[in-house]
């Protein structure tokens, strides 16, 4: 194999296993679905406990939105660094 063949294929490898790591943000988008799809539900049975479940929500939509940042950066240091 030669150099610029070499040169293509890490590349391409490169861009593959940033793709792979951006698929942790399907899990945070289905993590922030069924945080507040839940939320709804509680708000809708108990209206008047709506501030603590709407506090607990943003609690869980950061944290789950955390994993897709880590998956982000984790591919842009993937895409530019190594």
């Amino acid at each position: 194999m030669d150099v610029a063949a070499a040169e293509a294929l890490a590349q391409g490898l490169k861009f593959l296993g940033a793709g792979l790591a951006m698929t942790g943000a399907i899990g945070a988008g289905a993590g922030v679905g069924i945080v507040v799809g839940g939320a709804v539900q509680g708000i809708a049975r108990n209206p008047d406990a709506a501030g603590t479940i709407q506090g607990n929500m943003i609690l869980g939509v950061a944290l789950a939105e955390a994993v897709a940042i880590y998956a982000l950066v984790v591919s842009l240091i993937l895409i530019f660094v190594a």
